[in-house]
């Protein structure tokens, strides 16, 4: 073209991640020719080699737009750009990261982008001579790229771990050297992962810290280059070293032999010469590994924390070798987390399960793995669900995990819980948080009820978790257990990123910018189908199209209903830009087909080939109904439940197991984990209850129905195979055979042990040969005659047990037993150690006696004991004397401590050798223990009782006597019903006098013991007499009650009866029967027998008896009413009748009495009842009536019938003449002085008498003498207990205490104590009463009146006493006060005042005289002063002022005139105050006066 313009534009790019300063290569530069064109720019590139290469043409710079528009030019939606940019650009990316932080994932996506398409364009590289400017140039432009670097691998840091995190990975592996001793060595290798893994290097699998041993080694970590330098390289540094890389998404290591060559041979290092670090003698070694101290079946509560641990004990100790210790669950290993910690301490492997979640349940195994081999232990935990917050509600679903996650679209699954609630689930919400924030959205309106939900709307970059709620009537479940984190981008983006970067390389690199806006419209999509379908919604997915462009590509989805042309597009209103949609709100049961466009920047592609017509609804079925759940016993709280898959199930999440107690209906879940084996171990189950199971199977549709319940199972252990024997011994010898001992197994695998089989083999020389059989059938005993053999030969033997599972496995061999003939005198060792009846602190021990008695019979034994923890020298004897019997009593046992027994024979030539040592025993008492129990019935029948709740299959109730099984059944009947056994004694006498004990076989032991002794044998024998001859009991015997009208009622209460009872009453011998006289009641509900009687006459004195019969028990109970005692009966009865008769008409129900009121009042009181209107009430005072009219009349009241006359009451009486009233001087209207309470006038027999037609009654009250006395003391006592606690006053005389009391009377005593001392009154200590006021008066106090000072009021008897301390604080305020106001009395009195003299205003004449003379008081004398309208006057021609006798002060004003008017005042003052006295004059003119009086007129 032309007018075109060339111009070169050299652009040097050097992007290396890494490089070596031996590289002496350059890279040369490349040449980029540009032509300038009218519409555009035109790039070409020239290679090396001198080839030009067209790119597309650049247009003129404009305004980028990043509109998707379809052919129409109609903006479709918005397209991100594929990032294109230089370093430059980078930077200003990297740099523009602190502003927009919520994009940090698509930037992230974007950098890497970058650098990947860089490293994988091809390029030229060629080598040419640099001059120094070129060399300077390019150190510069690789300073700039370390520095983008940095900022890269900074920028990294900075982005979300949830999100972006990826584990360790090898990118360059450490290398296997050789080299001569000497030198050093450098292992190098490359690690990537996110956050930064942390490496740590081993040799021989023992940790290296290069910090502890700086002179050997040297560690490095530099942008992901790791390094370990061995320094002085020597032929023990040869070992296989391990490079560890740690982050919290997992570890990667790798392994590089390291060889050390010798110049020269030189000696071998001797054992005790030093070892470098990180020695190891474990290769040639042949570890074996035991886990002991085992967890067993755990359970948890969602939200609990729970530890598991093992103790580890490997085989030979080899210092500082450690294993790989690896839990498992459910055969996934675990990594750390927040979740799960691990911890090895050397000997124990823990793991603690933070915050317990049902996805924690599951099976736990531990594995040790050492380079013999491996060893491991697993056990179940189970983890139970939290208390529901709403009654009835679903528990939290489980296991939500994310799939399928695409820029703006993921798949949410989870399980189903166990427990739906009080109703079925209806469906689940899905919440999504984004990481970072806590703010959680739900993503569902209505409620899903798949397992499965597809979450659309994601933001691309961003990192979200998720969590599931359940919802049935009832409520909302709680939520489950968070997510793991997900990214919404792209997934190859997402493979791309946790691959992590390529390897770095060196080369010249070419940018070439083109204009987004310039794009290819995108092909068609393929593939589209529907990748799930249900009620609610359905899922496409599809494959982008090979064509599009250089930009990314987004989606529109559109929908036909078959049978129609109508394509509707879905989307609108955003295009989607994951190759995955979920579509909503479909009808169901209709048929839809769907296709997809491509759309981006440049335009909107042509439609996809639709699918075929999809019919919406549920694909997934819910799974059938499991078969028939079988029961088999596993262990005491355990089964092994099974059942029959689920026919055509499709995507089986797993199955359920519930179990019910028989004969209720709460199904209680068995696992809160789906488990997808046909086989499950329910554990936490009670023994001994029958349970009844059921399965249902679920899957992402929902449950299945349950299965046919199982039939009833009894919890009882499984039998199992014995333990094997222990403690093969030679009991004697002989020239030709030997009689072996052992001890039984500790645990008989719930099975009693049927026997025993012996092998041997002989010895020679040390070399031992095969093991033959030596006896075909089974021995009952733990004892073997062993005949047959070879004198002087040696032998070992083992024994095995059989049981009704099989056959254990062998013992270990006994040591070599030579054949030959004893010549021992002492007895051997006894036989067949064992306990029973194991409690908290006591045991039973048993044994067999020796198979070699010595040259003399055994006479006793000797048992002796010790604590398991303590040493040899712990054994101590239990008993002193030699014990004859072959059982022993062990008792004062500690509670949870465990013991070691052995046993010595003893014959007359000494004691033996012990036994095999028996134990350790735990003195423990099991749970559920039940003791042997003696009964009588009510037929009079002795039994022993023992019930067992933990019987197994084939066990039986075995009865001994002295631990002797009872095989004559003429004393003893045993009858057996399921888990209780009863011993009857069938004639108890004497004969049967021991210890009777009970053993439960096929069981651990189960046994109890009772001790019959003569004592309890007596009282069992008085107890069966009562039994069978039976009386019955009385609750009360019999008794009499005078009851109303003089009824007599005798009575009494049987105790225990039953309803066929019949009484017999009886008098004097002779039956009595229901009648005029008598009438009788039998209550048998209460027991109460009852016989009536109207009254009591002559004749009926004598013996009254109930005979009560009820079946063949009696019992008999008397009264006996004779003499005296029948004769005050009798008048009782008749003063009851006489009562009665009494109330029938007007009455007293309370008669007179009296009261005195907290007011001090005395009332004579009394309660009347059956009072009519018409009935007459009247008071009497000795013997004369109080009429109306009288004062005393107005002192009875009457309320709710009760009477009162207020002794007290001051009545006042009502004047007749007014006039008189009226005539008084006011001073002589003053109110009489109250009247007292109670005085001597109103001493008296006062009396009531009610009277009607119907009767009459009366009551008096004696007020005279004692009883005068009576009602005062009463006064008396309310008087002193009204008195207040003492106060102090002071005045200006002195001290005063006082107390104030409602109601003072002369006649009450009051004495007052001065230090427990009585105060005689004199004139400066006095005491009174003024009004209610108690004082005590101390005048002129000093230091001698302080103390206790009491009260001492009379209350009719003993006193009342009010203390008060005057000392202390008290005496010190006291006396303070009184000090002032003494001052203060005397400054009044003595002040200086006018007394008196003075008018208040003087009227004068003018020109006459004038003399006023005032009286002055004060001491000291006052100084006097006149003064005339607030000015002095002085002594002058005019005034004459005169003091005489210092009391009169006088003025004398000569010729007044009417300049002297004004106020005047006589001032005096002395030392204690000053006083004016003032008085107005006026000064008149005669003129003046006459004319005002002639107006007057």
């Amino acid at each position: 073209m032309s007018g075109s313009l060339h111009q070169k534009l050299q652009h040097q790019h050097h992007h290396e991640s890494s490089y070596s300063h031996s590289t002496k290569s350059s890279v040369s530069k490349k040449s980029v020719t540009t032509q300038k064109i009218s519409h555009g720019v035109k790039t070409v590139v020239t290679t090396a080699k001198g080839q030009e290469v067209k790119l597309s043409p650049l247009p003129k710079r404009a305004k980028r737009t990043y509109l998707a528009m379809d052919t129409d030019e109609e903006i479709i939606g918005y397209v991100v750009p594929v990032f294109r940019a230089n370093h430059t650009v980078a930077r200003d990316l990297m740099e523009a990261h602190d502003e927009e932080v919520h994009e940090e994932g698509v930037n992230y996506v974007a950098m890497r982008n970058l650098f990947l398409r860089e490293s994988m364009e091809p390029s030229e590289v060629r080598v040419e001579k640099k001059t120094r400017t070129v060399h300077i140039r390019e150190s510069a432009e690789r300073m700039e790229l370390s520095k983008t670097m940095e900022q890269w691998s900074e920028f990294r840091k900075k982005m979300n771990p949830d999100s972006l995190t990826h584990p360790p990975e090898f990118i360059v592996k450490p290398r296997g050297q050789t080299v001569w001793e000497g030198q050093t060595i450098k292992l190098h290798c490359t690690v990537a992962g996110w956050p930064r893994p942390r490496i740590a290097w081993y040799k021989n699998n023992v940790l290296i810290d290069a910090k502890a041993h700086s002179e050997k080694y040297t560690t490095e970590s530099n942008y992901n280059m790791h390094s370990l330098e061995i320094k002085n390289c020597d032929f023990l540094d040869t070992a296989q070293y391990h490079a560890s890389a740690l982050n919290v998404k997992g570890e990667a290591s790798f392994v590089a032999t390291v060889v050390v060559k010798r110049f020269q041979e030189v000696g071998e290092a001797g054992p005790l010469d030093p070892k470098p670090h990180g020695y190891c003698a474990e290769h040639g070694v042949t570890f074996r590994t035991s886990i002991i101290d085992k967890f067993e079946v755990a359970s948890g509560c969602e939200g609990e924390t729970l530890s598991l641990g093992c103790t580890v004990i490997i085989y030979p100790t080899v210092k500082k070798y450690q294993p790989e210790v690896v839990w498992y669950r459910d055969s996934v290993a675990l990594q750390p987390s927040k979740w799960v910690h691990t911890h090895w301490s050397g000997e124990r492997a823990t793991l603690t399960l933070i915050h317990l979640n049902k996805e924690d349940e599951g099976m736990y195994t531990l594995r040790i793995n050492t380079k013999s081999g491996f060893e491991t232990y697993s056990a179940y935990v189970f983890v139970r669900d939290a208390e529901v917050e709403v009654e009835g509600a679903p528990v939290a679903p489980l296991d939500v995990h994310c799939h399928d996650a695409n820029k703006d679209y993921v798949v949410v699954t989870w399980k189903q819980p166990a427990v739906e609630g009080s109703s079925s689930i209806l469906g689940y919400y899905v919440d999504r948080c984004e990481v970072g924030t806590h703010h959680w959205a739900q993503c569902n309106d209505s409620p899903v009820k798949y397992a499965r939900f597809p979450v659309t709307g994601l933001v691309e970059g961003r990192s979200y978790v998720f969590r599931v709620r359940a919802l049935n009537r009832e409520g909302v479940s709680r939520p489950s257990r968070v997510s793991e984190a997900v990214v919404a981008m792209d997934p190859s983006d997402r493979a791309r990123l946790r691959a992590g970067p390529l390897a770095p390389w060196t080369g010249m690199i070419k940018f070439t910018e083109e204009d987004p806006t310039v794009g290819v419209v995108p092909g068609e999509a393929s593939d589209v189908a529907v990748t799930e379908a249900t009620k609610s919604y359905v899922v496409l997915g599809w494959k982008p199209p090979m064509q599009r462009g250089h930009e990314g590509v987004m989606y529109y989805i559109e929908k036909c209903i078959a049978g129609t042309d109508h394509w509707q597009r879905v989307n609108t209103g955003m295009p989607v830009k994951s190759p995955r949609f979920a579509l909503f709100d479909l009808a169901e049961g209709k048929a839809y087909s769907f296709r997809v466009r491509c759309c981006n920047s440049a335009g909107v592609s042509e439609p996809s080939a639709p699918t075929g017509d999809i019919t919406i609804g549920d694909k997934l079925e819910l799974p059938s109904a499991p078969g028939t759940a079988v029961v088999t016993r596993n262990t005491a709280t355990s089964v092994v439940v099974s059942w029959g898959a689920s026919k055509d199930v499709k995507q089986l999440v797993g199955y359920y197991i519930e179990c019910s107690v028989v004969g209720t209906d709460v199904w209680v879940p068995c696992n809160n984990k789906p488990v997808k084996k046909t086989r499950f171990v329910c554990h936490g189950l009670s023994t001994g209850v029958n349970y009844v199971f059921k399965v249902k199977s679920v899957n992402a549709a929902g449950y299945s129905l349950s299965s046919p319940e199982s039939e009833a199972a009894l919890v009882i252990p499984a039998v199992a195979i014995a333990d094997r024997p222990s403690g093969v011994t030679l009991l004697e010898a002989a020239r030709d055979y030997m009689v072996l001992g052992w001890t039984a197994p500790a645990h008989t695998g719930g099975a009693d042990i049927r026997g025993y089989f012996v092998d041997y083999r002989t010895v020679k020389k040390g070399v031992t040969g095969k093991w033959h059989e030596m006896n075909h059938k089974e021995v009952t005993t733990t004892s073997y005659k062993a005949e047959n053999l070879k004198e002087n030969v040696f032998y070992q033997f083992q024994v095995r047990a059989m049981n009704l599972a099989g056959v254990s496995k062998p013992s270990l061999p006994s040591a070599s037993l030579e054949c030959k003939e004893w010549t021992i005198t002492v007895p051997g060792v006894p036989l067949g150690l064992h306990v029973l009846e194991v409690r908290d602190t006591s045991l039973v021990v048993l044994w067999e006696p020796p198979a070699f008695n010595g040259r003399s019979p055994v006479n006793g034994y000797y048992l002796d004991i010790k604590e398991a923890a303590a040493g040899e020298m712990g054994w101590k004897a239990v008993h002193e004397k030699a014990n004859k019997m072959k059982y022993l009593k062990v008792t004062g046992l500690k509670a949870g401590t465990s013991y070691l027994f052995r046993l010595r024979a003893q014959n007359l030539a000494g004691v033996g050798k012990p036994s095999a040592v028996l134990g350790p025993i735990l003195a423990q008492t099991r749970p559920g223990t039940h003791e042997i129990v003696v009964d009588v019935d009510d037929d009079g029948v002795i039994s022993m009782i023992f019930e067992c709740s933990e019987m197994a299959a084939g066990s039986e109730f075995v009865w001994s006597k002295n631990y002797k099984a009872i095989t004559d059944t003429s004393r003893l009947t045993v009858v057996t019903e399921k888990g209780r056994s009863r011993a009857i004694f069938n004639d108890p006498s004497l004969e049967d006098l021991g210890i009777f004990s009970c053993v439960v076989t096929n069981t651990d032991g189960i046994s109890s013991s009772y001790t019959l002794t003569e004592e309890g044998l007596k009282r069992l024998l008085d107890i069966s007499h009562q039994h069978k001859f039976p009386v019955i009991p009385f609750k009360t015997e019999m008794a009499m009650d005078l009851l109303e009208k003089g009824r007599v009622r005798f009575w009494t209460q049987v105790e225990k009866m039953t309803s066929a009872c019949q009484v017999e009453y009886v008098f004097n011998d002779a039956i009595v029967t229901q009648g005029k006289k008598y009438s009788m009641n039998f209550d048998k509900s209460t027991g109460i027998i009852e016989m009536f009687m109207d009254s009591l006459e002559v004749t009926d004195e004598g013996t009254f008896t109930f005979n009560l019969v009820d079946g063949k028990a009696k019992g008999t109970t008397s009264l006996v009413l004779i003499g005296d005692e029948f004769r005050e009966l009798q008048k009782k009865s008749e003063f009851e009748r006489a009562e009665w008769v009494r109330k029938q008409g007007p009455h007293f129900v309370e008669y007179l009495g009296f009261t005195v009121t907290p007011e001090c009042d005395v009332l004579l009181k009394c309660t009347i009842g059956n009072i009519k209107p018409q009935t007459e009430i009247t008071w009497y005072k000795d013997s004369m009536e109080i009429e109306a009219d009288d004062d005393d009349a107005k002192k009875i009241e009457r309320n709710d019938g009760v009477l009162t006359f207020n002794i007290g009451k001051c009545v006042i009486k009502q004047e007749k003449e007014k006039a008189k009233v009226e005539r008084k001087k006011p001073a002589e209207d003053v109110p009489p002085p109250p009247r007292p309470k109670i005085c001597k006038k109103d001493a008296g027999i006062y009396e009531v008498v009610l009277k009607d037609e119907r009767g009459k009654d009366k009551s008096k009250f004696n007020l005279t003498d004692a009883g005068y006395q009576t009602v005062m003391n009463e006064l008396f006592r309310v008087i002193a207990n009204s008195s207040s606690d003492i106060k102090v006053l002071s005045t200006e005389h002195g001290i005063m205490l006082y107390s104030f009391v409602t109601y003072y009377t002369e006649e009450q005593r009051i004495g007052w104590l001065h230090k427990d001392a009585k105060i005689a009154s004199s004139d400066r200590v006095q005491s009174g009463v003024t009004g209610e006021q108690l004082w005590c008066k101390i005048k002129e106090p000093t230091e001698k009146d302080k103390g206790k000072y009491t009260m001492d009021i009379f209350d009719g008897k003993d006193g009342v006493k009010r203390v008060f301390d005057l000392s202390g604080q008290a005496w010190e305020e006291a006396f303070e006060e009184f000090q002032r106001l003494k001052a203060a009395a005397i400054a009044e009195r003595n002040r200086a005042r006018v007394v008196g003299g003075l008018p208040d205003v003087v009227t004068i004449q003018e020109g006459k005289s004038l003399n006023l003379t005032g009286n002055v008081w004060g001491d000291p004398l006052p100084e006097v002063t006149w003064i005339k309208n607030d000015r002095e006057l002085v002594s002058d021609e005019r005034h004459t002022l005169k003091f005489e006798h210092g009391k009169f002060a006088s003025i004398t004003i000569a010729a007044v005139s009417t300049i002297d008017s004004g106020k005047y005042a006589l001032l005096v003052k002395n030392k204690y105050g000053t006083e004016a006295g003032e008085f107005t004059v006026s000064v008149y003119m005669p003129d003046d006066e006459e004319h005002k009086e002639a107006k007057k007129e």
